[in-house]
């Protein structure tokens, strides 16, 4: 049985949502082609040829097995990881998604050159393991597996905010995620149901299959664009 279709689901509906996608045409182009968006950014890429990883390369190949793939742009897999805070991008040169005390035409390597500076002295609370809470038809919904989990990444952004200089609005709603494409259009009414049974089998099998997604320690990156996210510093979790 179908469930009701979600409104995680509905976001990407032509008929519910018809407003062109976010980020077409700064961070990709109309044919799924990555576009140069430089940034950085401390994400937890996923553990290389763990159990979880082919469970996840598995649900991402059921999204790629859809009709409407095609109207999505796939990062590759060696980029998957879950963002634990945003760091800065070229197009986003404005508070509060930049810190108040750095000139906001400060170069991109100068600001990660900057970041890296301060984040010296940043004390990384302790370890933490995510679940699967949600697949979307960009990837997976995820957070801490307990309160204690929840709690310790809460930690870990509230640490990161006075480092980088600066809370975004939705610093403590975000929802951690592992995103597998974006949208360079809108799902057609037709399709929603066939995505909507994706997407709950692959929620379901990814519960059973990957209870916990294992998930390498914190790193601030850098990045031109989508498809590669390279380890500036590692963050060693406290005990």
């Amino acid at each position: 049985m179908i469930s009701a279709l979600s409104p995680s689901l509905l976001t990407y509906s032509a008929i519910h949502n018809p407003v062109p996608p976010r980020h077409l045409g700064t961070r990709y182009d109309a044919t799924g082609t990555f576009l140069r968006e430089p940034g950085n950014t401390v994400v937890c890429h996923l553990v290389e040829g763990s159990r979880s990883q082919r469970a996840i390369v598995e649900a991402r190949e059921t999204f790629l097995a859809m009709p409407e793939a095609s109207q999505f742009a796939f990062t590759p897999i060696s980029s998957l990881h879950m963002t634990l805070f945003q760091g800065i991008i070229e197009y986003r040169r404005t508070p509060p998604y930049w810190p108040e005390d750095v000139a906001l035409d400060t170069g991109i390597e100068r600001m990660s050159e900057i970041f890296l500076d301060r984040l010296q002295s940043y004390e990384p609370p302790g370890p933490f393991e995510v679940e699967v809470t949600e697949v979307t038809p960009v990837g997976l919904t995820v957070d801490g597996i307990t309160a204690a989990d929840r709690r310790i990444m809460k930690d870990w952004r509230d640490a990161f905010a006075p480092v980088f200089g600066y809370r975004h609005p939705d610093h403590d709603t975000y929802a951690f995620h592992v995103t597998f494409c974006y949208p360079t259009a809108r799902l057609p009414e037709a399709a929603l149901r066939a995505w909507q049974a994706m997407l709950d089998g692959a929620l379901a099998t990814l519960r059973e299959t990957a209870p916990v997604i294992e998930l390498k320690p914190p790193a601030f990156c850098s990045f031109d664009d989508m498809n590669h996210f390279e380890e500036r510093l590692v963050f060693a979790p406290a005990a």
